[in-house]
């Protein structure tokens, strides 16, 4: 169902777009760096790598067994076996360059180098395992048990594409490349502080009043999993000074700054209070729920530069989908990772009302259905329920124009993992 904006839209909030547009805005363009090949996990290349040398990087075998010349063996039976003098033994990691003299065979272990004159391997189980005069028992086709040279990657072909991440097999590629650094997009530095009087350390005992600090600890995490360097920065009282103080100590050593509480229209909101007179932060309220209270802009470091700041609600339900939603797409894109979560179309578990004039951003639980991908929304959905939260693996997002909507009925849906 959908509804005309009524009275309480009055005072004009900035649409969803508008606020990812501004938020966006402070991120930079992704920064090439070179980054050694084993601190590379998760980072994103810039440009294509291509191989300096070829893999296998020569002729090697197969298998443990013995190089021979195939013609001199195509009789070998279990009745008839073929006898070869055993003229060398060659274990991986062999380096001088060996010839195979006709008539003979060598002894080989799965990665050595074929020596020159050798077009196959016997695997040990065809023979009797001599070391002095090998005894076969079958014959093997030429060409066969052998990885040649180039046979994987060859010199001078593309390893990697540029734009593409890093994980172990790619790790891995680069490291039997002899690839001792890559070039990659930077991974930004984000640092997180919680805000608030009401604030105790995990392990405390709590007096009247007081409550764990969980906000900055959970957008760590989101930090770190959105693929960031995240410091947490523990909170500070509802004091203005002790605020940008603490912003002073980090701004030199960060690429971001993400705050969460203290931005609504209350009093205590140090946040609000301390950066409402620097022009150059805006707060604002947006036209979502929940998250609606939001700000941003750049702020100045002790050095003389700027550092972008980000503002998110306390509680925890609204900085976390505020996270998802204005943060965590520009932050992977200035680091050159995909920015988007997947997207989905899900058919309504449950009937759900949604505020008129406000997109809602709803939690809900997927599973598949007889006709295909349910969202069960989670109730209630107030958003200081951290219990609920867990529990959700998708948002669904309602449009502001959209007050009612009934089982059955589809929606889009974020999907929270990937």
């Amino acid at each position: 169902m959908w509804a005309e904006p009524d009275g309480w839209h009055a005072e004009r909030m900035r649409s969803v777009p508008d606020h990812q547009a501004a938020v966006a805005a402070l991120f930079p363009a992704p920064e090439a760096v070179r980054v050694p090949t084993a601190t590379a996990l998760g980072l994103v290349t810039v440009d294509d790598v291509d191989a300096p040398i070829s893999l296998p990087g020569f002729d090697n075998s197969a298998m443990d067994g013995y190089a021979v010349r195939a013609a001199e063996v195509a009789g070998a039976s279990a009745e008839r076996p073929v006898a070869l003098p055993v003229a060398h033994d060659i274990p991986a990691g062999r380096t001088d360059r060996l010839t195979l003299a006709p008539g003979t065979a060598h002894r080989i272990m799965t990665g050595a180098p074929l020596p020159d004159g050798a077009d196959a391997v016997v695997p040990v189980e065809l023979t009797d395992g001599s070391v002095t005069t090998v005894s076969i028992t079958a014959a093997v086709e030429a060409g066969k048990h052998i990885r040649r040279a180039g046979s994987d990657i060859t010199r001078g072909e593309q390893a990697l594409p540029a734009g593409i991440t890093i994980g172990p097999p790619q790790i891995g590629l680069l490291a039997a490349l002899g690839i001792a650094e890559v070039l990659v997009a930077r991974r930004l530095r984000v640092v997180v502080l919680s805000t608030g009087s009401e604030l105790v350390t995990a392990g405390t005992e709590l007096e009247y009043g007081q409550i764990y600090e969980s906000n900055g600890a959970m957008l760590t995490a989101a930090v770190t999993a959105a693929g960031a360097m995240a410091r947490h920065l523990h909170f500070v009282p509802d004091d203005v000074d002790d605020f940008l103080a603490r912003l002073d100590e980090v701004a030199d050593d960060a690429d971001l700054i993400i705050t969460s509480g203290g931005v609504s229209a209350g009093a205590y909101e140090v946040v609000k209070d301390a950066l409402s007179r620097n022009p150059s932060v805006e707060f604002v309220k947006v036209a979502m729920q929940p998250g609606m209270p939001q700000g941003c802009g750049r702020i100045p470091t002790p050095s003389g530069g700027s550092i972008p700041i980000i503002t998110l609600p306390g509680n925890p339900v609204s900085a976390l989908v505020s996270f998802e939603v204005f943060i965590r797409p520009p932050l992977r894109a200035a680091m050159g990772m995909p920015p988007h979560r997947p997207r989905l179309t899900a058919r309504l578990g449950a009937d759900v009302r949604s505020p008129n004039g406000k997109r809602q951003f709803l939690r809900g639980v997927l599973r598949t259905g007889e006709d295909g991908l349910v969202i069960d929304p989670i109730v209630p959905p107030a958003s200081h329920h951290l219990r609920y939260l867990a529990e959700a693996d998708a948002l669904i997002d309602i449009p502001a124009d959209v007050v009612e909507l009934a089982v059955g009925d589809g929606v889009d849906v974020l999907a929270l993992d990937d």
